[in-house]
């Protein structure tokens, strides 16, 4: 398994659209559910930061998550632009967990 994993900051009023467009069923998941190897997205709320989130992105292994990235690009980059103003910050926390702890 192959997992990659975003930080975001979202302003109360955009929570329920950042939701609906990052977690499970959203806008993004329905894009790497296009492609094979994509495996599911887990959206978790902080509970103690409201706002703070983190979105993970599973694959069976990197070259499907890779496969996303270049075979989808334009529509990749086009989600990226239309979502960009539900949060204020983006972190890529890891750009691939292999699932094998190392």
């Amino acid at each position: 398994m192959f997992a990659a994993v975003w930080e975001y900051d979202v302003d109360v009023d955009a929570a329920a659209a950042f939701e609906a467009a990052y977690g499970p069923g959203g806008a993004w998941s329905r894009l790497f559910a296009a492609n094979a190897g994509y495996q599911a997205t887990v959206l978790v709320a902080d509970r103690d930061r409201s706002g703070r989130y983190l979105v993970i992105d599973l694959f069976t292994d990197e070259a499907a998550y890779r496969r996303v990235r270049h075979d989808d690009a334009d529509r990749y980059q086009e989600l990226s632009a239309a979502c960009g103003s539900l949060w204020r910050r983006e972190v890529c926390l890891a750009p691939g967990w292999d699932g094998r702890g190392s």
